[in-house]
């Protein structure tokens, strides 16, 4: 760990709760939006404490997960989308509360919170299993491919996670057009993958075969 790692992981921490926030509150117009609390507690705490962990047991890992400038335009293009979903999700649940448009039902919020932490921790073991997990598509110095543990049964266990915490976030703010907007993540995860495995397959030794492997690449039994 160095004093410039961790002043960037501190940096990225305190701008993300910041930028939540304002795209939540703002647009609700009230502190008193209580799913908006309940997620920055189930997002940020488990966040706060994955990076310490990495700081301490895996510095390069977390320096690879702060790196998200992309190199290829096609990555490039997914981020800016994602980015998008994001921005447009969040401000539409903080109106959602504000004009009262459709308001789910508390059982439905916590059960989001549920599945959200659960998948929360499939993502952990995922950073666990994979070390050269970087937010970037590139081939690693030394890499190689991870065939075992959840990768065994799929060959992208991150994506899965991720889409599971992604479309449980609207749930947990109580928005059902904000759920609607997350349905394009999948979509734009599927193009990022496309791309990706291209990159792999041409960089990663054994890759190829690890596809013949490992035949579905998120959902066991369906893609």
């Amino acid at each position: 760990m160095t004093k410039e790692l961790f002043l960037q992981a501190i940096l990225k921490f305190v701008l993300g709760v910041v930028v939540v926030g304002i795209l939540l509150f703002l647009p609700a117009g009230s502190f008193q939006y209580w799913n908006a609390w309940l997620f920055m507690g189930i997002l940020f705490v488990p966040m706060f404490l994955t990076g310490i962990v990495m700081m301490f047991k895996n510095p390069q890992l977390l320096r690879k997960r702060l790196n998200a400038r992309e190199k290829q335009a096609q990555q490039s293009l997914v981020n800016k989308l994602s980015g998008l979903m994001f921005i447009a999700g969040f401000v539409i649940a903080g109106l959602n509360f504000r004009f009262q448009w459709i308001i789910l039902p508390d059982w439905v919020v916590w059960t989001g919170a549920v599945i959200f932490l659960l998948s929360y921790l499939l993502y952990a073991e995922v950073l666990r299993e994979n070390t050269y997990l970087s937010r970037t598509v590139e081939v690693q110095e030394g890499q190689k491919v991870i065939d075992t543990g959840l990768y065994g049964i799929v060959r992208h266990p991150m994506y899965s996670a991720t889409i599971l915490l992604f479309l449980s976030m609207p749930l947990v703010l109580g928005s059902v057009i904000s759920f609607v907007i997350f349905l394009t993540y999948p979509i734009i995860i599927a193009k990022r993958i496309r791309n990706e495995e291209m990159v792999l397959e041409q960089g990663l030794e054994r890759y190829a075969a690890y596809k013949k492997k490992v035949k579905y690449r998120m959902i066991p039994f369906l893609w």
